[in-house]
């Protein structure tokens, strides 16, 4: 199973923050186990959610250099804390901020937010590094322009 959590950014500003939704619904395949009778959106889940976005916005904020863009890979986790879990019904607004760049590396600091209550908060860090896979190049392409169509970007998606 692949989780694409991440349903639609709602904004970013290249080297600064960006924004975007998860919708919590039923269809939601893990629901169905976690838990019966109390469906919860695992928090591990909440902060793939966050990384998804916090990958992005890293991703559109690096300097074209190379033919082939570097990809954002998570390397750790730190002070993730769960606040309120998310239910079917709920839409985790997300929130990435650029934190502290590094040659190759970056520290995120990532949130979410069920109507106006903190859900969760964490800081990433992530490496950027060449990945020789035109397929991985193109799902990033395709899921990018799919969770932005809304948006209009002035920068190209690599």
């Amino acid at each position: 199973m692949r989780y694409i959590l991440l349903d639609r950014i709602t904004e970013v500003v290249p080297g600064s923050h960006a924004r975007g939704l998860k919708c919590v619904t039923l269809t939601d395949e893990i629901l169905h186990d976690h838990f019966p009778d109390h469906p919860l959106l695992p928090g591990v889940l909440c902060v793939e959610a966050a990384a998804q976005l916090a990958g992005f916005l890293l991703e559109v904020s690096a300097p074209p250099r190379e033919a082939e863009p570097k990809r954002a890979l998570l390397v750790q986790i730190d002070k993730a804390k769960f606040h309120r879990p998310a239910q079917p019904g709920d839409t985790l607004e997300l929130f990435a901020e650029l934190r502290q760049g590094m040659d190759g590396a970056a520290r995120v600091d990532v949130g979410a937010d069920i109507r106006k209550d903190k859900s969760m908060r964490g800081t990433l860090t992530f490496m950027l590094r060449d990945v020789d896979s035109p397929r991985v190049h193109e799902q990033r392409r395709s899921l990018y322009a799919l969770w932005t169509r809304e948006l209009k970007l002035e920068v190209p998606f690599r």
